[in-house]
C-alpha cells in the first residue's frame, strides 16, 4: 500500500506533457499540445494535452486522463502499479514490504508476468556476463559479430545455457515464482489472451526445460521499457539441422509479436529528435546501426510489417525510411509493407543496400561516417524505387508493364491525403511516360474499389452487431421494466440541466457563494459546493447521473480540507471515469455564463442559483406530468378522495414551478 503523502508527491511531480511525450510526439496548438492518439487508429491529431490542467484526452475516442490515468490505460497497469511506474520515472522512493506470494498474485496476471520477465532478463544477463560458459559461448558470439560491449549493455543482451546443472526453470521456482507464469497456458481461440510468459516448458513426465536453452537472448521492450518478451537465436555452430534459428516468446496477454518493434524503446528519443525512423528487419541490424551512430532505427523482428507496428512509429514521426536487404527475397518481403505504410499516412522513402548486404553486414565494411553518408544520399521516394524495380522486372514485356502500372496505382490509391495522391500521380506519369489523366482515373477507380470493399465489410459487421444487439435487448427487458418510473421518464435528458451545475462545481466548487442565514438567524458563508448540496438536499432532489452524485458527495466530504480545490481534486481522482469527466467539465468549450458578458467566477451568486433552480424545475415538471397521466386512469376517477389529493399536490407543484421558473430566469439551459 502506498501512503497518501507519497501519492501526493508522485501526482505533484508527474507532468502530463513529460509523461505523454514518452509515447507520442506532441506539437504546440495554442495553449495546449496535440498528437496522434495512442489508443485508436488516429491519422489526424485528435489527442490533446493540457499542461495547465495536467491532463490529456482524445476528442475522437474519449480516452486519456491525468498522468496516472494515462499510464494505467496505455500500459494496462493497475492504479498502484501506475503510481510505481511514475515514482521510478521521477526518482520518488516508495517504501513497501516484500510482497508475499498471495500479494504478488493479487497484482494480476499482467503485472506478475512483467515481474517474471524482468527477473528472467537479469538472469540471462548474469549468465552471459558472469559465468564461464556465458562468456566463452554467448559473449564470444556477440563480440565475434563485431558488437562492442556498450552496445551489448544498451540492449541488455543475455544467454541461456543448454545445461542440466544450470536451469532457469529451477532457479525461478526456487526464487518463488509461480508455475503458471513460467509456462504458457494457451488460449486456443485467442492466443493473445494466453497467460504465462512461456519461459519454461513442463513436460508430461513433470520435468522442466528452458524454452531458450542454448540460445543468445534479446529482451523485447515495450515503448515504456518493460520487458514484454524475448527473442533467442541458436549459435552459428549449432544451426546445422535446426529449422528455427530464431525463437520468440509465445503470444500472451503482455506480448504479441505483431504489436512490438525491436529497438523502439532505445530509439524513441532519436526518432522524435530527427523526425525520422529507419525500419530494418532484424535485431542485429538495429544493433549495427546503433554502433554506427544511427539510433533512430527499429526492426519488425522477422515478422511481416503490421498496422499496429506502423501506428507505433506514426505516433512519433510521419517520416519513415525502409532499408531493404540487398537480396531479391529481402526486396520483395519489404515491398509488401510499402502500401501499408502509405495507407497509414506515412511519408515513405526506401533505401537499397549494395552487393546483397543487410544493415549488419554493410556496417562491418564501413566506418560510421561512410555509413551515415550512404543513408543520407541513397534514399528515394517509393514511386521512384517501385517504378525502377518493376520496370527492370518487366524487361519490356507489355503484359508485365500493364501489371507494373496497376501496382503503382494501387500504391498511390492507398494514400489517404488527396493532395499527396495528386503529387504522386504527376510524378508517376512523368516516370512511366504515361498520360497523367489516365493514371489519375485509374487511381480513382482503385479508390472506389477500396471504398466498396470497406463498405461491404462494415455492412457485414453491422449485420453481426445488430444480431448481437437484439440479443442483448431481449436479455435486458426484464431489468429495464424494473427501473423507477422517474428514471425512465428522464432518460439522458436531465444531463442538460445537471451538467452546467457540475461545471460550476468542478471549476469553482471551493469558492464562496456569499453569506446566508441559518434557521437560527446566524450568518454563514457557503461555498459553491455547499450551496449546491444544501439547495438540492433541502428539496429532496438529487442528480440523476451517479457519477455526479458521487462527485458532489466527495466534494462535501473534503470541502473543509486545507487547500481543497475542486478542479485539482477531481482531475487527480483515482477513478478514471471521474477524472475524465472532470476534464470535460473544466474545459472551456462553451461559455458557462452570459451575465453581462463576464466570467462566471465573478458572479457566482448570480450564476449558480438559476442553474440549480433549472434542475429543480425539471424535477417538478416531470412529477406534474406524471400526475396528469394518473388523472386519466379510470379507477382514480371513482376514488374522489384520492383524486382531490392528487389535484392538491398538482396545484402545489404548479405554484412551486412558477417560483422556480422566476428563479431560473433566462438561465434555463446554456448549451
Amino acid at each position: 500500500m502506498i501512503d497518501r503523502a507519497t501519492v501526493d508527491k508522485i501526482m505533484d511531480a508527474a507532468n502530463i506533457v513529460d509523461v505523454v511525450s514518452d509515447f507520442v510526439t506532441l506539437r504546440r496548438a495554442g495553449a495546449n499540445l496535440k498528437g496522434l492518439c495512442p489508443f485508436h487508429d488516429d491519422r489526424t491529431p485528435s489527442f490533446m494535452v493540457s499542461p495547465a490542467k495536467n491532463y490529456c484526452k482524445c476528442f475522437a475516442c474519449g480516452k486519456g486522463g491525468n498522468p496516472v490515468g494515462f499510464i494505467m490505460e496505455h500500459e494496462q497497469l493497475s492504479y498502484p502499479e501506475a503510481l510505481r511506474y511514475l515514482a521510478r520515472k521521477y526518482g520518488i522512493p516508495i517504501e513497501e514490504k516484500e510482497l508475499t506470494p498471495e500479494e504478488r498474485q493479487s497484482q494480476g496476471d499482467r503485472d506478475s508476468m512483467f515481474i517474471v520477465n524482468e527477473w528472467a532478463r537479469d538472469w540471462f544477463r548474469h549468465q552471459l556476463l558472469e559465468t564461464d560458459d556465458g562468456r566463452a559461448i554467448g559473449l564470444a558470439y556477440f563480440r565475434g559479430r563485431g558488437f562492442r560491449d556498450d552496445i551489448i549493455q544498451r540492449f541488455q543482451l543475455g544467454y541461456c545455457p543448454d545445461s542440466r546443472t544450470q536451469s532457469m526453470a529451477a532457479d525461478a521456482l526456487k526464487a518463488g515464482y509461480q508455475e503458471k507464469y513460467l509456462v504458457n497456458t494457451i488460449d486456443e481461440r485467442e492466443p493473445k489472451n494466453s497467460v504465462g510468459t512461456g519461459l519454461c516448458i513442463k513436460n508430461e513426465n513433470g520435468s522442466w526445460r528452458d524454452r531458450f536453452r542454448g540460445r543468445v537472448i534479446w529482451p523485447i521492450f515495450t515503448i515504456s521499457g518493460r520487458v514484454a518478451g524475448f527473442g533467442g537465436r541458436v549459435l552459428d555452430a549449432a544451426t546445422k539441422g535446426v529449422n528455427v534459428k530464431y525463437l520468440n516468446s509465445p503470444e500472451s496477454i503482455i506480448y504479441s509479436k505483431r504489436k512490438e518493434l525491436f529497438g523502439l524503446y532505445q530509439a524513441k528519443e532519436a526518432i522524435r529528435r530527427q523526425d525520422l525512423c529507419y525500419l530494418v528487419e532484424g535485431y542485429t541490424d538495429v544493433m549495427a546501426m546503433h554502433q554506427m551512430g544511427v539510433e533512430n532505427v527499429v526492426a519488425s523482428s522477422g515478422t511481416a510489417l503490421t498496422t499496429d507496428q506502423i501506428r507505433l512509429i506514426h505516433r512519433m514521426t510521419a517520416n519513415i525510411t525502409v532499408i531493404f536487404d540487398g537480396d531479391e527475397a529481402g526486396i520483395h518481403a519489404s515491398e509488401r509493407g510499402i502500401d501499408m505504410l502509405l495507407a497509414e499516412g506515412m511519408d515513405v522513402k526506401l533505401l537499397l543496400l549494395p552487393d546483397g548486404d543487410d544493415p549488419d553486414s554493410f556496417a562491418r565494411k564501413h566506418n560510421a561516417t561512410e555509413y551515415q553518408e550512404y543513408l543520407k544520399t541513397h534514399q528515394v521516394d517509393f514511386i521512384h524505387f517501385k517504378t525502377n524495380l518493376l520496370i527492370k522486372e518487366a524487361n519490356g514485356d507489355t503484359t508485365k508493364l500493364n501489371n507494373l502500372i496497376n501496382k503503382i496505382v494501387e500504391s498511390i490509391a492507398a494514400i489517404p491525403e488527396a493532395i499527396s495522391r495528386d503529387l504522386y500521380v504527376h510524378q508517376a506519369a512523368e516516370q512511366l511516360q504515361a498520360k497523367e489523366d489516365l493514371i489519375a482515373e485509374a487511381v480513382k477507380k482503385q479508390i472506389r474499389k477500396i471504398q466498396d470493399e470497406k463498405r461491404r465489410e462494415e455492412e457485414r459487421k453491422e449485420r453481426i452487431g445488430i444480431s448481437t444487439e437484439n440479443h442483448k435487448e431481449t436479455e435486458g427487458k426484464e431489468e429495464e421494466s424494473s427501473k423507477p418510473i422517474l428514471t425512465n421518464f428522464f432518460g439522458p435528458s436531465l444531463d442538460i440541466f445537471e451538467t452546467p451545475i457540475m461545471q460550476m462545481l468542478v471549476r469553482y466548487g471551493e469558492q464562496p457563494m456569499g453569506v446566508v442565514e441559518d434557521e437560527e438567524g446566524h450568518e454563514i458563508s457557503l461555498t459553491v459546493v455547499e450551496y449546491i448540496h444544501y439547495s438540492l438536499d433541502g428539496d429532496n432532489t438529487q442528480f440523476h447521473n451517479p457519477l455526479y452524485r458521487q462527485m458532489l458527495a466527495e466534494a462535501m466530504q473534503h470541502i473543509k480540507d486545507d487547500n481543497f480545490a475542486a478542479e485539482h481534486y477531481f482531475l487527480s481522482h483515482p477513478d478514471p471515469r471521474i477524472n475524465s469527466l472532470a476534464f470535460d467539465l473544466s474545459t472551456d468549450r462553451e461559455q458557462l455564463s452570459r451575465l453581462h458578458g463576464q466570467p462566471a467566477a465573478t458572479h457566482l451568486a448570480e450564476a449558480v442559483p438559476p442553474l440549480v433552480a433549472c434542475l429543480k424545475l425539471a424535477h417538478v415538471r416531470s412529477e406534474m406530468k406524471q400526475l396528469i397521466e394518473q388523472t386519466k386512469k379510470t379507477e382514480l376517477l371513482k376514488d374522489r378522495d384520492a383524486f382531490r389529493k392528487l389535484m392538491a399536490r398538482y396545484n402545489d407543484l404548479k405554484h412551486l414551478s412558477e417560483q422556480l421558473a422566476r428563479e431560473a430566469g433566462d438561465q434555463v439551459v446554456l448549451r
